[in-house]
């Protein structure tokens, strides 16, 4: 009887602390929720390969977000760590392979930019007195700017003895996972078992009262901010080895993946609170999310609505977590006070499982509402385009998505937002999903390499859209031959300008393979006309915001200017904004894509001509050859869509 007794006792304290411990975690307890609900919604998603896809996918957030942790709990901010990230990584690239330094050294100093980085910071911060949100905003601009500087806009290709770190141990072993490991214990050492560790959450529960106890809190600063930097530097290097080059551009926008992630894993923003196993699954979470909407074809535009709103309600359930525990812990020693603890937890508990609830069904509820493409079809295309924040590229989608509809076949579309890390996990979720195909709109013809090698490693043919592939087998490219554009766009303003003149030059985002092609072709162009000079090149990052901004600049010191060529309709029509009356009168201004907006303007004279290239018709062709290339049947090895100059004379042809 005691026997049976003590058996269930210990068996109900058992399950008990496994409840605790669960209900105590709210971001496992989310995390644990998730992964539950992708299993159901997605029978892809709890193989082998997915789940190792998570971990890769996971990894570079959550190295940077080790490194903010310990700025997190030490009550500071660092918003630098993705442009240092991306410095550290271009330093690597550019010293061993343009320099000739050896590797070693190369790595070297890649670690030691990102500590320097993380050193400034520190500096500004403890001796300029500089709040840590303006410091690293200044950071992560110059980082970003240096990046750039030494790089000239180009990826850099990454030494091979490196490149290692982005690739797997055994054929199946990710070596990002295994250095996010090892990262994540070093954190969980330093926070757990070290002075400066202890000095962190003594500076983040009350500054003051730490500087009082004889804590030297301004070089406790430095040590701190430098951790970040050389955990930033760690990530790039990691990052840059999945792409095999150093990408300028790289890891935009991470900084907030990381804050996200460690506040998602228990820390508080007012410091004095954060553990690095919180840490990870603040990223994995951040991962499952991602990698499970890519698995269920949910809409690109929605995948960002959905991540927002769980981020949040991740956030609310720990808030509401911690203050229903506000009072706990006073009466832990005699039964009663332990009878009452578990009363109080007991609603506590109830408090957090809603919520847990509510978490499940804001997933389950957007994923079943907003999951894309027809049910029960045979043949899944999946398509990553380079951003869908270009109307250019929304013709290529919705070319695509006509195509499938009338194929019958199920078309994911997803937004790589002009990050090539970013479009790497989609292809690597692409081939692990199954696929029949893929149809790749490449961020950078380098950089998604490993990726579609990848994808033919798994037999799944891909399709190259608008941008070439380089270093890896693609089934067919489709495409428009941007230099023969460039060309042409460099030919109509120069009849327009009578052969003489000067002009300004709208660059797209640097580092982009069509900006570097169309670049290409207007300056070999431009050449055939002596009399007309090129006064200025300045990127605007194919947005129309920023075609307006640099446009309006370069008036300033070049007041008469006669004529325009940017990049992209975006940019030209910002272009226009900025020349007012002048736009189509005294200054002639020739665009690239043919957007509808750019035709509207081109119709009404204020865009002198654009290259149209018939994104639509591009997206479409690529389906078609996708769908053929899954059925096992060939395709023509190169498809190239014609481009045409468009101007006032012919523009009802394209509307």
């Amino acid at each position: 009887m005691a026997a049976d007794t003590l058996k269930s006792t210990t068996g109900a304290g058992g399950a008990g602390a496994v409840r605790r411990f669960l209900l105590d975690n709210g971001a496992l307890s989310a995390l644990i929720v998730l992964v539950v609900a992708m299993s159901l919604l997605s029978g892809d998603f709890l193989t082998t390969q997915n789940l190792l896809n998570v971990g890769v996918q996971a990894a570079v957030t959550a190295i940077l977000a080790f490194g903010v942790t310990f700025v997190i709990v030490a009550a500071g901010i660092d918003l630098s760590v993705g442009s240092v990230a991306a410095l550290s990584a271009t330093v690597l690239a550019w010293t061993a392979t343009s320099q000739g330094i050896p590797v070693g050294i190369a790595v070297l100093l890649a670690v030691v930019t990102g500590i320097a980085c993380g050193l400034v910071n520190g500096a500004l911060i403890s001796y300029g007195k500089l709040p840590p949100f303006i410091a690293t905003l200044a950071m992560l601009s110059i980082g970003r700017g240096l990046s750039l500087v030494i790089s000239q806009g180009s990826p850099i290709p990454f030494p091979d003895s490196v490149s290692v770190l982005g690739d797997t141990l055994g054929g199946w072993l990710p070596v990002p996972v295994l250095v996010m490991i090892a990262a994540g214990l070093l954190t969980a050492l330093i926070l757990g078992r070290t002075y400066i560790g202890r000095s962190m959450y003594a500076i983040g529960g009350n500054e003051e009262a730490a500087r009082l106890s004889g804590l030297r809190v301004k070089r406790q600063k430095l040590v701190i901010y430098a951790l970040s930097g050389l955990f930033a530097a760690v990530a790039g290097i990691v990052l840059a080895s999945r792409l095999v080059s150093a990408q300028p551009q790289a890891a935009q926008g991470y900084e907030l993946d990381a804050i996200a992630a460690v506040v998602i894993g228990g820390a508080s923003l007012a410091g004095g609170v954060g553990k690095a196993s919180g840490t990870l699954i603040g990223a994995l979470i951040l991962a499952v999310l991602r990698n499970g909407l890519n698995l269920l074809s949910v809409s690109a535009f929605w995948q960002q609505v959905v991540i927002g709103v769980v981020i949040a309600l991740a956030v609310l359930l720990d808030t509401v977590r911690r203050k229903a525990g506000g009072g706990a812990g006073a009466g832990a020693g005699g039964a009663g006070a332990g009878g009452a603890a578990g009363g109080t937890g007991g609603k506590r508990g109830a408090l957090k499982l809603a919520l847990a609830a509510v978490v499940v069904a804001a997933v389950l509820g957007a994923m079943s509402l907003f999951q894309s493409g027809p049910a029960g079809t045979t043949t899944k295309v999946g398509m990553s385009l380079s951003t869908l924040n270009n109307p250019f590229f929304v013709q290529m989608k919705d070319g695509a998505q006509a195509e499938a509809k009338k194929a019958g076949i199920d078309l994911t579309v997803t937004d790589a937002q002009n990050d090539p890390s970013q479009q790497a996990n989609q292809l690597q979720n692409f081939s692990g999903e199954g696929m029949g195909a893929i149809v790749v709109n490449p961020v950078d013809s380098d950089a998604v390499g490993p990726a579609v090698r990848a994808a033919n490693k798994a037999d799944v043919p891909v399709i190259a859209a608008d941008r070439a592939v380089n270093k890896a087998e693609t089934a067919t490219l489709v495409a428009s031959d941007n230099v023969a554009g460039g060309r042409q766009a460099a030919k109509a303003l120069a009849e327009k300008l009578g052969g003489k003149g000067t002009v300004v030059s709208l660059q797209g985002t640097p580092g982009a393979s069509a900006s570097r092609e169309r670049g290409q072709g207007f300056a070999e162009g431009i050449k055939a006309y002596p009399d007309i000079k090129v006064v200025a090149k300045q990127p605007a990052d194919f947005d129309r915001t920023k075609g307006l901004d640099v446009m309006t600049n370069l008036l300033q010191s070049h007041p008469d200017v006669d004529g325009v060529f940017a990049e992209n309709d975006e940019m030209a029509l910002g272009a226009v904004k900025a020349l007012g009356a002048k736009a189509g009168k005294s200054v002639a201004v020739v665009g690239f894509d043919g957007t509808p907006d750019g035709l509207k303007a081109v119709e009404a004279g204020t865009l002198y001509a654009s290259v149209a290239q018939q994104p639509a018709e591009i997206g479409k062709i690529a389906v078609r050859n996708a769908i053929r290339a899954a059925d096992g049947k060939d395709v023509t090895e190169a498809v190239k869509v014609p481009v045409k100059v468009v101007t006032s004379k012919n523009v009802a042809d394209f509307r």
